[in-house]
């Protein structure tokens, strides 16, 4: 493209050209304002232009020309070219993130023995807690609360929300316990506890909720303490029926169920009673006196860990 005024366009930007590096091979370009000089002539005063690039020594001393390079006498090498030198740019600082080294989760064991004097505090210490109770027993809401008022890190896994990551194919037990929704109940369970594994041996505490049954151990209570450890533990948060009833009928979706369902399950939760495990009746109790109570059950559990 011709201009009337001005040089030429310079290139595009390459990998170590730019105005530092000059432009290599740009002269003036001729034009009305810019008659070309007869051979041998001296440049008379004229405007002033940027160089067209890095200056080309011809030969040595005051009188040395910058300009187009002028052919060479056969047999002598060319003079050699002196480039502005390119510096290396400096590494950058290694970001600080994605270098974080993780210990792998194994499984929790027993909690620290408590000091000779004085209570446990279970707010600063690192737990991994398993909050079980029947559907509409408050368990998600409590163990949301516990986990948002602790001193350490802490994080909440509901066993629900697990099992509702697979969309497709949802084996929803409400319409019949069988091979499939056992299946996806015990991988939720599973994955649930590699989480727990994960974030204990990391330094984050862990509430699990589940609506584990006395009356099968194996599924339940015995699949949790093979998948997160022998220091998990169990608290079982079970207020009355009626309790159960109208928290159940404010639910939604499929975590609505039935007065029958909901009746069954909460028979069922009654086995808990004679077994060990610490019980909350949380029927007369709002969210943080719940969370206070489990604070309280926790620190004999350090103190005295239950059987099971």
């Amino acid at each position: 493209m011709q201009h009337a005024v001005g040089s030429p366009l310079p290139p595009p930007h390459q990998q170590g050209h730019g105005p530092a590096a000059g432009w290599s091979g740009a002269a003036p370009h001729p034009g009305p304002h810019h008659p070309v000089p007869p051979a041998g002539a001296q440049a008379g005063p004229g405007p002033v232009h940027p160089p067209a690039g890095p200056p080309v020594f011809t030969g040595a001393g005051a009188g040395a020309q910058s300009g187009p390079a002028a052919p060479h006498p056969p047999g002598h090498p060319p003079a050699p070219h002196h480039a502005v030198p390119h510096h290396a740019p400096v590494p950058p600082t290694p970001d600080t993130t994605g270098h974080v080294q993780l210990p792998p989760g194994g499984p929790v064991p027993m909690p620290s023995a408590p000091p000779a004097t004085g209570t446990p505090d279970p707010t600063s210490t690192t737990l991994a807690v398993l909050l079980i109770g029947p559907a509409g027993a408050g368990k998600t809401s409590v163990a949301k609360y516990w986990a948002d008022h602790r001193r350490v890190p802490t994080a909440h896994i509901s066993l629900d929300d697990v099992r509702e990551w697979v969309r497709a194919g949802f084996a929803d037990p409400q319409s019949g316990w069988n091979d499939m929704s056992e299946a996806q109940y015990r991988l939720a369970r599973r994955t649930c506890g590699f989480a727990a594994r994960n974030f204990l041996a990391n330094s984050i505490s862990c509430i699990l909720d589940d609506a584990v049954f006395p009356d099968r151990p194996v599924v339940g209570l015995g699949g949790w303490k093979r998948h997160v450890g022998p220091g998990l533990l169990p608290v079982v948060l079970l207020p009355g029926l009626e309790i159960v009833l109208e928290r159940n009928a404010k639910r939604s979706g499929n975590r609505r169920l039935t007065d029958e369902e909901v009746a069954r399950i909460h028979g069922r939760m009654a086995g808990w009673y004679g077994s060990g495990l610490p019980i909350i009746d949380n029927s007369q109790l709002d969210v943080p006196q719940t969370a206070q109570v489990l604070n309280d059950v926790l620190s004999r559990s350090i103190a005295s860990p239950p059987q099971w």
